[in-house]
């Protein structure tokens, strides 16, 4: 397990303090705080108490109202003499005192590889008094940054308009991967995404724009929400992500309402803009809340509720997300229940008494950044989801790609007592952390407040007053954990005002400074690959399937191939969910012990369809809420399944599965016996790319051993060449079929055939079947000739 070295606590006392003086907004150089190798980018943000969906908040963070952003902030940077500069200012950006058309929000910086330039996110302008507009976070991009250059700010082109674009970083290839609002179609009518909580406005995923021309493609769909991406040192894109995949609560508490429905919910009959209203809440996925007792009443369900932050990866072309190293609830969480109550073999998880690697409880994860001086080794904070903007306990942990979860342990790097709120701290609260920056001399910058209590306005709504006071600092060693210790700024003061835009809103204080990252070239890294398994790749080659083809062939349709070896194996610390499975009408088993066994047949798929209204059926408010309903996007793609329920397949007798399943939409599934009744349920969202082949080889996921000490299978899964036989008898073409003219032999006759073809969608002479002859026709027939 990870620990700090009494060499990295002693590298903190090496650093020499810089004289201190008060500093105000403006272009010219102030002096104060520490001496820090690089230049140190940061924003302020005035002061915004109130934490629900606002600018410093867990999830809707990313809105740009008055009321829950404000206006004000700039974009700063401190030299390594002490020296600041306003660069927003410097650029002709921002106004003083009274915030109008001119006024900015900013947020979310970070710098090129080459350090020479930086992204963030801004927003432009205020209202007068009751005036009601548009306002959304738009991308930046800011070079010269030295202490003698004059600052140039251009606005990314090609960006998504009218949506919120927040937390951008630079790719690999010149391109921007950053986090929108934006709906996965681009459809205004589903704008905005409603979370799966509150039905608060949530952010649609990642997104990765080429600015050059135009090219924007998302990477995920993420119903409740995707945060802080950056790049780590493997070259995986690594992220937060809101995981709340339960049943919706605003509905339930209409269903339950003895004085008429509280919130108004109901269905869309589909996706469409003028979609039918219907008069009811029905919903297939997941099993119900604990809260509904109504319908749990007869069953053997405990009720099921989710709501997690965790870290997760995906690779830069938006393949293979997965969370962060397989690290779930069972490596990081203290407590879940079990999915049935009258099955003895099954036991709630209680991480005391589970003998996992991990000992120290992780509740949420967020604006994780890795370690530059210890690649693989990353900084994160552990927050509460409410109070405190964020902010709670930093938190280390060792996770380099392809390292086992199994053997991964995370460091307490602040006290424990730090993750939560306190209006009667102890000894060892030393306050709330918000954002962490490991720095490449090896010191730790995080934004801290000493407040141990949640925030509060103790002011007014016109004089608003938080209790936060966020700077930024550098961490110090503290007996066995690391605190606060001095700031980097004298602190940076500011008087201005601005209508909410019923209210004039006046505040005179210090600014939180926020999102510190340090201006230095990194090394980029190769992107991260995850290639079709050989196992899989073995299987598509006999089945004389050309891969090139089938996957133009579902990028085509926007469509994925995902593939497991054995649904009956599962992980041997997931005791939650059965884990005594076999095949309906077949040998094949895996048992973990002596207790019930559950036959499997088949694998339902649910998409994520964009069709929960609330605000009343007559006048219903915007944006819609995802439901999960049975797979059907995906036409006749996969073989016919009267038999099973909607959206599934059949499992193989091996235990195996394959499907083609739409891609650019969130997907979750779960097994079930032959009757269609429910035996083990997905818990996350997961997004495929068009083309994508995706090999899970079991479900849920082995790390070490299955639940019965197996390794993680290696069978050829037998459903996938059924699959792949189906998909050949609906192709018109036979791929890498070179006698063209059926003379009996491969010439240059069969070159004139082919080259007479070429443009068209001749399936004769159509090599690989992606339904056009071209340059790759030509090469494919010369390597049989």
């Amino acid at each position: 397990m990870f620990r700090f070295s009494m060499l990295c606590l002693l590298a903190f006392f090496a650093v020499n303090a810089g004289a201190g003086t008060s500093s105000e907004p403006s272009s010219e150089r102030k002096r104060g705080g520490l001496s820090l190798e690089n230049p140190i980018l940061f924003v302020t943000q005035v002061p915004i108490p109130a934490d629900f969906t606002t600018i410093g908040s867990t999830f809707g963070n990313h809105l740009a109202r008055l009321a829950v952003a404000g206006r004000g902030g700039d974009l700063y940077i401190r030299y390594p003499d002490g020296t600041l500069k306003n660069l927003t200012q410097a650029a002709g950006f921002g106004q003083d005192g009274h915030q109008g058309e001119s006024a900015i929000g900013v947020r979310d910086p970070h710098v090129h590889w080459d350090g020479q330039k930086a992204l963030f996110s801004m927003t432009v302008g205020a209202p007068e008094q009751f005036e009601v507009q548009e306002y959304y976070w738009q991308l930046y991009e800011i070079t010269g940054l030295g202490p003698d250059d004059t600052p140039v700010i251009t606005k990314v082109p090609n960006q998504p308009d009218r949506y919120n674009n927040i937390q951008p970083i630079y790719g690999l290839d010149d391109d921007i991967i950053f986090v929108s609002d934006r709906p996965r179609d681009g459809l205004r009518h589903l704008y905005p995404l409603l979370d799966e909580y509150e039905e608060a406005p949530t952010p649609t995923g990642l997104w990765r724009l080429d600015p050059a021309n135009g090219n924007l493609h998302l990477m995920n769909h993420t119903p409740s929400g995707a945060f802080y991406p950056f790049i780590d040192s493997d070259g995986r894109v690594v992220f937060t992500r809101w995981d709340h995949l339960q049943r919706d609560q605003q509905a339930d508490a209409d269903e339950t309402s003895d004085d008429g429905p509280v919130y108004g919910t109901f269905n869309y009959a589909d996706e469409s803009e003028n979609a039918a209203r219907l008069d009811n809440r029905e919903e297939f996925f997941p099993e119900p809340r604990r809260a509904r007792t109504d319908l749990l009443e007869g069953t053997n369900l405990e009720g099921h509720s989710f709501n997690r932050f965790f870290i997760w990866q995906i690779n830069t072309d938006g393949t293979a997300e997965e969370v962060l190293n397989h690290l779930g609830r069972h490596e990081m969480v203290g407590y879940f229940n079990r999915v049935f109550n009258d099955d003895g073999s099954l036991r709630e998880f209680i991480s005391s008494v589970s003998g996992r690697f991990n000992t120290n409880d992780i509740r949420n994860l967020f604006r994780a950044r890795e370690d530059p001086t210890r690649p693989g080794t990353f900084f994160a904070v552990d927050a509460p989801e409410f109070q405190s903007h964020t902010s709670g306990q930093v938190v280390s942990f060792h996770a380099p790609a392809g390292h086992n979860p199994d053997q991964t342990g995370f460091d307490y790097v602040t006290h424990r007592d730090t993750a939560n709120v306190s209006d009667t701290p102890s000894p060892d609260h030393s306050g709330l952390y918000r954002d962490v920056a490991p720095l490449n001399d090896g010191q730790v910058l995080v934004v801290h407040t000493a407040e141990t209590r949640a925030d509060r306005n103790d002011g007014t709504r016109a004089q608003p007053t938080s209790r936060y006071d966020y700077r930024i600092k550098v961490l110090a060693p503290t007996g066995q954990h690391m605190a606060a210790g001095q700031p980097i700024t004298a602190g940076i003061d500011k008087t201005l005002s601005y209508y909410d835009p019923d209210v004039l809103v006046s505040y005179s204080g210090p600014m939180w400074e926020l999102s510190p990252v340090e201006v230095v070239a990194r090394v980029k890294p190769q992107a991260h690959t995850d290639p079709v398994p050989d196992i899989e790749s073995r299987v598509i080659d006999e089945e004389g399937v050309d891969l090139d083809a089938l996957r133009q062939w579902m990028r085509d349709r926007d469509l994925a191939l995902v593939v497991s070896r054995d649904v009956t194996t599962r992980d041997a610390n997931d005791r939650q969910q059965p884990f005594n499975l076999q095949i309906s009408g077949s040998q094949t088993q895996t048992l973990g012990d002596d207790g019930p066994v559950y036959d499997l047949k088949y694998l339902q798929f649910f998409q994520a369809d964009r069709i929960r209204g609330i605000g009343g059926l007559d006048s219903p408010r915007a944006g819609r809420r995802v439901l999960a309903q049975p797979m059907h996007d995906t036409s006749d793609a996969n073989p016919a399944n009267a038999s099973g329920p909607a959206g599934s397949v059949v499992l193989g007798s091996d235990g195996s599965m394959a499907a083609f399943v739409p891609a650019r939409r969130a997907m979750s599934w779960q097994l079930t016996d032959d009757g269609g009744v429910p035996v083990v349920r997905e818990r996350y969202w997961v997004t495929f790319q068009p083309g994508e082949v995706r090999v899970c080889a079991s479900c849920h996921g082995v790390n070490t051993t299955d639940q019965a000490g197996n390794p993680p299978p290696e069978n050829e899964p037998l459903a996938l060449r059924d699959l792949l036989d189906h998909w050949k008898s609906t192709q018109s073409c036979t791929s890498g079929e070179s006698d063209l003219d059926d003379s009996g032999s491969v010439n240059v006759l069969d070159g004139i055939v082919l080259t007479n073809a070429f443009g068209t969608d001749n399936a004769d002479a159509d090599q690989n079947c992606d339904g056009v002859v071209n340059v790759s026709d030509i090469r494919r027939w010369t390597g049989y000739w």
